[in-house]
């Protein structure tokens, strides 16, 4: 008997154990404000040993709410510049044209996180923490939006990651690993590229063969080639392009701007996808190596005065899923639906891969079969179970591509 309440009393020791550590990060509301008509929720938090950060520290973080309460609301994640703390980065939203990429839509939640009060803790991540593995700070984002999202109710299939300059590396290296946590994200300026490559295992790594990544979110990329933060853009595309990830980019010689006026100016493509109507529990389609890429301007051109895009014009909707079949309606842009001054094409040819599914599933190596328009036939999935057909036409006019299991 002693022995059955010896046991019964250790079991509850490890069971409370387990719950005092489950709760011992809690992020603390030290205040309650409103900030240009919007309520404002200002939390301060410590670190999860799981991080594996080298010593406690303390963090803050800010929650806008939407101007409108409202249930179920989408979520806008900004990480700031080396210039900035989060404080001064919500401040830069009182004016238009004041770092544009951090003003929240006013339907949206918005959650603004810091990483200037910890030296060394910023989240470019390619000074402090050069490898594979993600890093304290990489987890610190992600846990902290994901207690947001609980604590708020946000619509977890819209919950979008964005940031300038070093906020930007740190958008592309945070957000294209996790892909099952971010809708789309979009990249102002990125200050270099090394972070998203070393977490994404891209060249001069190679994906481990034990290495499973979730499908990267909607990746939106806008540089200038004379910014020297933007060196390296040629390796960074060459990886997605050859993973089949989804990137849109455009450049031009706008510097280091952060003023989308300024930049429309150069490249008046920068906001004409609408990346935050992307949903996280719908599948998309990956345009690869389109007809209509202009050829980039890095390494050897960034002297060039040209702006350019890649996969700009293309376009999607109706994706309807089944358990053996899928169907994506693919066509080009309309001139009546986008104003630029760029030729918009008529057609284009590219391979078109199928990411994020949601119920058809394609084993690795499996064949399926494809139609789309009056063309079809066969293709084989690849080690990962990604499905490409290569070479379609795609024009103005919505074609539906079907791709179901023999």
């Amino acid at each position: 008997m002693k022995n059955l309440t010896n046991a019964f009393v250790l079991i509850v020791m490890v069971v409370a154990s387990a719950c005092v550590q489950a709760a011992e990060w809690a992020p603390e509301k030290q205040k309650e404000s409103v900030f240009t008509e919007r309520k404002l929720d200002t939390f301060q938090h410590g670190v999860k040993e799981e991080w594996g950060y080298a010593a406690p520290q303390r963090d803050t973080f800010l929650v806008l709410h939407p101007q409108q309460a409202r249930a179920n609301a989408p979520l806008y994640v900004v990480l700031h510049s080396a210039g900035h703390d989060v404080h001064s980065c919500l401040a830069c939203t009182t004016r238009v044209g004041n770092h544009d990429i951090y003003h929240a839509p006013p339907e949206f939640f918005a959650l603004y996180l810091d990483c200037r009060a910890n030296k060394g803790d910023w989240w470019w991540g390619s000074n402090k923490y050069k490898g594979s593995e993600v890093s304290p700070v990489d987890h610190r984002v992600i846990d902290t939006v994901k207690w947001v999202i609980q604590e708020y109710g946000i619509d977890e299939n819209r919950v979008y990651l964005c940031g300038n300059s070093m906020g930007g590396s740190g958008t592309l290296g945070i957000g294209v690993r996790h892909g099952d946590v971010f809708a789309a994200i979009k990249a102002n300026v990125p200050a270099r590229v090394e972070h998203v490559s070393n977490r994404m295992y891209f060249p001069p790594h190679a994906l481990p063969a034990d290495v499973t990544l979730p499908d990267p979110p909607i990746v939106i990329d806008y540089s200038g080639q004379n910014d020297g933060w933007s060196k390296g853009h040629d390796g960074f595309f060459a990886a997605m392009n050859d993973r089949r990830y989804p990137l849109i980019m455009y450049w031009g010689p706008f510097g280091h701007a952060n003023n989308h006026a300024s930049i429309l100016k150069v490249n008046d493509l920068i906001n004409s996808f609408d990346w935050l109507s992307v949903k996280k529990n719908e599948a998309y389609p990956v345009f690869t190596n389109a007809s209509t890429n202009h050829p980039l301007p890095w390494p050897d051109h960034v002297d060039s005065k040209k702006p350019g895009q890649v996969n700009a014009f293309l376009r999607w909707k109706d994706v309807t899923e089944t358990a053996g079949s899928i169907e994506v309606s693919l066509f080009t842009v309309s001139p009546s639906e986008l104003k630029t001054t760029f030729t918009i094409p008529t057609e284009t040819n590219a391979d078109v891969s199928l990411r994020r599914l949601q119920k058809l599933k394609v084993a690795p190596g499996a064949t399926v079969r494809w139609k789309f328009n009056s063309a079809s036939g066969e293709a084989q999935a690849d080690s990962t179970g990604c499905v490409t057909i290569a070479n379609l036409k795609i024009t103005s006019e919505p074609t539906v591509l079907t791709i179901q299991n023999r």
